[in-house]
């Protein structure tokens, strides 16, 4: 008896039926979403500033709310912390999802609450299971357990009642009893802070599991199947857990880490499914295996907007509804949710594929990019370029970060790429060059820069030791979780400091 097929027909497949009504009803599921958002806070304190109780078209939640930023919300989440409620949202914020900070502030406070758990983050991660099933009807993806790598949390302000984390954490404290009857790590090893220590615990316990399923951010994954095959001595994972077939991961681009997870996963019934689950929110999930792009997931408790990405950090940007979106254009999401985030950027950029249904790539970080000589150098690019140059120099990329060189002794500018190789190319100038290249041939604003070595000389890449991003990590305090290098960068403050420790 298959328990997966049961489970299956029982619980995931009628799923299946109701995301086909995302090709047709899109406007009138957000529609929904918006007003059952709207109703619900109307008397909180945000509720009644703006007259929530008044609000019956999109057009008139558009022109009476301001879009917002993280410097804009964080007066009430400072007061949330402390435990005041009913500000943003109506039922209880207990919990407090750390993210990557701003210009301001080391860490972003994102609140977090019961509603968003069940209406996004965890119904997010059923349809990512429900899809999945959907495509590998012989799946035995129940027979086993599942690997979720998370984070780990601390109490919020010395409260008893409060917790602050890493997103994956909380998710983990509050997951429904049910499933972890079907995952590992235990919740105690799971939420370890100490990331070495973790990935000892971890392989503890899991060497003797029959592990199916993995969930995480790649780059963190990575480290601990690099560290089980360390501790047992087999050269693949699937030699320690021969029933392996999906890894779902998200919080970085899939694209650096590919060709490393082939090699060490070479079972031909391994599959890989890229999820979009934000400190914010639940997002999208890949439909398609053929297709890179992600499935916006529009019945959740999250409303949407998006901003061109040249009116990004304009005084009035034009926020634009799902329906408004062109394909092919860069756009900054603004969202809306059952947390209590209201027109709220969340800094992630993305390219929208298909409108029938919705779905989209990532394309970056509103904060992550260069663009200090009218370049506009954006990850997707980054991504692109490392792709082509690793392909056809046999190179591997495990890390990478990159920054301007303003000006050298010479008086020339610049592109500077701190890159760590898995596998170092057959020859570091040629990949160079065919990085630059193909930057040139995907940006025009990069080529016309790069047009006769006026603005731009040829990019730079400095081979980083073994070990440097994750020494980089370590010594700020963010190993594991959904702690990331840095990609692209404005200015010089991160890569100087990689740098250092590169000596």
């Amino acid at each position: 008896m298959n328990i997966t097929s049961i489970l299956n027909k029982a619980c995931f497949a009628p799923r299946l039926r109701q995301l086909e009504q995302y090709a047709t009803r899109s406007e009138e599921l957000q529609d929904k979403v918006l007003a059952r958002l709207v109703r619900l806070a109307a008397d909180t304190e945000w509720g009644r500033k703006f007259d929530y109780r008044s609000i019956r078209t999109y057009d008139e939640f558009r022109r009476r709310l301001p879009v917002q930023t993280y410097e804009e919300v964080k007066g009430y989440v400072a007061r949330m912390r402390r435990g005041e409620q009913r500000l943003l949202w109506p039922s209880e914020i207990r919990w407090f999802a750390k993210s990557s900070g701003t210009t301001n502030d080391k860490s972003k406070f994102i609140p977090v609450s019961r509603e968003s758990l069940r209406d996004t983050h965890y119904r997010g991660g059923q349809d990512a299971v429900a899809i999945y099933l959907g495509q590998n009807p012989r799946s035995r993806f129940f027979s086993g357990k599942g690997l979720i790598l998370g984070g780990s949390h601390a109490p919020n302000l010395n409260s008893k009642h409060s917790l602050v984390g890493d997103l994956s954490a909380i998710l983990i404290e509050n997951i429904p009893s049910v499933v972890n009857l079907i995952r590992v790590p235990s919740k105690q090893t799971a939420l370890m802070s100490d990331f070495e220590q973790k990935m000892e615990a971890i392989t503890r316990e899991t060497l003797g599991a029959n592990v199916t399923n993995l969930s995480g951010v790649p780059s963190w994954m990575l480290v601990l199947i690099k560290h089980i095959l360390d501790k047992t001595g087999r050269q693949t994972l699937d030699e320690v857990w021969p029933n392996l077939e999906v890894f779902f991961h998200g919080g970085v681009a899939f694209t650096p880490y590919r060709e490393q997870y082939r090699q060490l996963i070479r079972s031909p019934r391994m599959h890989y499914v890229e999820t979009y689950n934000a400190s914010e929110g639940y997002f999208g999930t890949q439909s398609d295996p053929n297709d890179p792009a992600m499935l916006l997931m529009i019945d959740y408790g999250v409303f949407y907007e998006f901003i061109p990405l040249d009116e990004v950090g304009t005084d009035q940007p034009h926020a634009l509804r799902l329906e408004e979106v062109e394909l092919g254009r860069n756009y900054a999401v603004v969202i809306s949710t059952s947390a209590g985030l209201w027109r709220y950027q969340i800094g992630d950029t993305v390219r929208f594929t298909s409108k029938r249904p919705y779905k989209f790539v990532i394309t970056g970080r509103t904060k992550h990019f260069i663009n200090a000589f009218g370049e506009e150098l954006i990850v997707d690019n980054a991504e692109k370029g490392l792709a082509r140059a690793c392909a056809e120099t046999g190179a591997q990329v495990s890390e990478y970060s990159a920054a301007p060189v303003f000006m050298d002794a010479n008086a020339k500018c610049r592109h500077q790429w701190l890159i760590e190789f898995a596998r170092m190319p057959d020859d570091l100038q040629k990949f160079a060059r065919i990085l630059d290249d193909t930057l040139k041939e995907i940006n025009s604003d990069y080529e016309a820069k790069r047009q006769n070595n006026l603005a731009l000389q040829p990019l730079e890449v400095v081979v980083a030791r073994p070990g440097l991003f994750h020494d980089w990590l370590a010594r700020k305090g963010k190993l594991g979780g959904q702690h990331k290098v840095p990609r692209l960068s404005n200015t010089r403050q991160y890569i100087e400091e990689m740098l250092e420790l590169n000596r």
